[in-house]
C-alpha cells in the first residue's frame, strides 16, 4: 500500500472520477438536486464509534460525517433518516436496501469501488498512525509489526496493513473504542487506526499510556457512498456538497470539528 503520495492522490482521484462517471451533466447550482430530491428521506448509515467523524455523545449521535450529510441532505431539499450499524455491515445495507448513503469516514478504495458509487471527495487529511502502549520500545515503525500481534477494525484498511506489514496475527475488533482496550490490556502489541480518530482520542486525554510511533501512511480521500444503481443520488449529493463549499456551510463545519479551515 506503499506508495508516493503524488502517486496515492492520482490512484484516489481516479477512482473517485471513474465512481463519478455521469456528472458531466450535473449543473453548478443545488437546483437540479433540490428538484429530485424534494421532500424525500435519504436513509443515512454509518458506524458510530468513529469519533470526530461519528459517535455518541451524551446519548446522541454527533460528529463531522453526521452534520456534514445533514447539511447535504438539507440542501437536496430531503430530510435524513439515521441508522447506527457496524462498518463492516454498510456496504451490505446499501445493496439490500437498508439504507440510501454511506457517511461514515469511508475510503475511496478500489475494492469498495466494485461495490459502491462513491461521491466527490469531502475530506482529504487522512491517513493511518500506529499507536502502542508508551513502555513498549519493541515497535517504532511499520517493520517492527512483523510477527507481532496487531489489532485493526473490521472491514478497514488497516486491517490490511497490519496484514501488509506481516503481523503474526491480525485482531478484526468491531470498533476503535474495542482496539484501544485490548491495546490497554496487552492482548495486541500494537492497533492501526486513523490519524485524525487518533489524534482525537489523544487530545481528549483519555489514554495517557497509549502513544503514537512511525511514519503515518498516506490514506485516501473519505467519500460519501450510495448504490450502484443510484447515480441520481451520486448527481445530487455532489451537487450539494459543491454548494456546501462554495457557501462556506462545509469550512464551518469543519472547523467546529479538527479546530481550523479545511483550506
Amino acid at each position: 500500500m506503499k506508495m508516493g503520495k503524488t502517486g496515492k492522490w492520482m490512484v484516489a482521484a481516479g477512482l473517485v472520477a471513474a465512481a463519478a462517471i455521469g456528472l458531466a451533466g450535473c449543473g453548478s447550482s443545488s437546483d437540479s438536486s433540490a428538484a429530485s430530491e424534494q421532500g424525500k428521506v435519504i436513509r443515512v448509515g454509518a458506524e458510530t464509534t468513529f469519533p470526530p467523524f461519528e459517535f455518541v455523545e451524551n446519548e446522541k449521535y454527533v460528529g463531522f460525517d453526521l452534520d456534514l450529510a445533514d447539511a447535504v441532505v438539507k440542501q437536496m431539499g430531503a430530510k435524513m433518516e439515521f441508522k447506527s450499524m457496524g462498518f463492516d455491515a454498510l456496504i451490505p445495507a446499501i445493496q439490500s436496501n437498508q439504507i440510501d448513503l454511506i457517511a461514515s469516514g469511508m475510503d475511496a478504495t478500489p475494492e469498495r469501488a466494485k461495490q459502491v458509487l462513491f461521491s466527490d471527495p469531502y475530506f482529504t487529511e487522512n491517513g493511518y498512525v500506529i499507536l502502542v502502549k508508551k513502555d513498549n520500545s519493541n515497535v517504532n515503525d511499520w517493520g517492527d509489526l512483523k510477527g507481532k500481534v496487531v489489532g485493526a477494525q473490521v472491514g478497514t484498511e488497516s486491517v490490511k496493513l497490519a496484514q501488509e506489514n506481516g503481523a503474526s496475527q491480525v485482531k478484526q475488533l468491531d470498533s476503535n473504542a474495542q482496539a484501544f482496550m485490548e491495546l490497554k490490556a496487552g492482548t495486541v502489541d500494537a492497533v492501526i487506526l486513523d490519524r485524525p480518530v487518533s489524534m482525537y482520542y489523544l487530545n481528549k486525554g483519555a489514554d495517557k499510556d497509549v502513544k503514537i510511533v512511525g511514519t503515518p501512511k498516506d490514506g485516501a480521500p473519505m467519500v460519501f457512498a450510495m448504490s450502484k444503481d443510484n447515480e441520481q443520488l451520486q448527481k445530487d449529493v455532489n451537487a450539494a456538497l459543491k454548494e456546501l463549499k462554495d457557501n462556506g456551510t462545509y469550512d464551518k463545519i469543519h472547523a467546529k470539528w479538527f479546530g481550523a479551515s479545511s483550506k
